[in-house]
């Protein structure tokens, strides 16, 4: 089969669903975007992902499944988002050992993503879910959250310019032990501003 190649383009709050986040996929050569309705939890998880340098003090299930999945010997290989039937996306876990052998998970696809960050695994989807579900937007700056390409700069946290980077550094490490990850997330993007501005 033909999949086509997603990239993440951001994490939003969702404009439809109270508590919940949009997490937004794009295949890149058509700017189709894959608008997928997620939970806070899985949120975090992927930004979290994201994130390399912020590691919490016990690990996430997601973590938890990462190191598993290693410790047995395979790797992820890829996620397909194949399928979405009344609004609900369905993927797989492709894993794959030094043998070279074949295991295929069902996913919820939030926790397909989270995992795939975790191993750098590329994300795949079917010519028919775009063509149901793929929409044509642009993100304008206050709807992505998360902007994952070195030379876009992050959005400005409002309350945090009082703090220098040293205050900044300590709060992180106070959020991250406190497992406050949505703060730690803004304090991380503070800290990554300021520095792109010295240097």
């Amino acid at each position: 089969m033909d999949y086509k190649k997603l990239i993440i383009r951001g994490i939003s709050y969702s404009q439809t669903q109270m508590g919940a986040y949009a997490l937004i996929l794009e295949q890149e050569e058509t700017g189709i975007k894959l608008p997928v309705v997620i939970g806070n939890y899985e949120a975090q998880s992927i930004s979290l992902g994201l994130e390399k340098d912020i590691q919490p003090p016990r690990p996430l299930t997601h973590d938890l499944f990462s190191k598993f999945i290693t410790t047995v010997g395979y790797h992820l290989d890829s996620i397909i988002i194949y399928q979405i039937i009344d609004g609900v996306f369905f993927s797989n876990l492709i894993l794959k050992n030094n043998q070279d052998e074949q295991l295929v998970l069902d996913a919820r696809t939030s926790d397909a993503v989270a995992m795939a960050v975790r191993f750098d695994a590329p994300i795949y989807t079917t010519e028919q879910v775009l063509t149901e579900a793929g929409i044509m937007l642009e993100l304008s700056d206050n709807e992505r959250t998360e902007e994952h390409t070195e030379e876009e700069e992050a959005p400005v946290i409002k309350g945090y310019e009082v703090y220098t980077l040293e205050e900044l550094q300590e709060l992180l490490e106070k959020a991250v032990n406190d497992e406050d990850f949505d703060t730690a997330l803004e304090l991380q993007q503070e800290i990554k501003k300021r520095k792109k501005n010295i240097d």
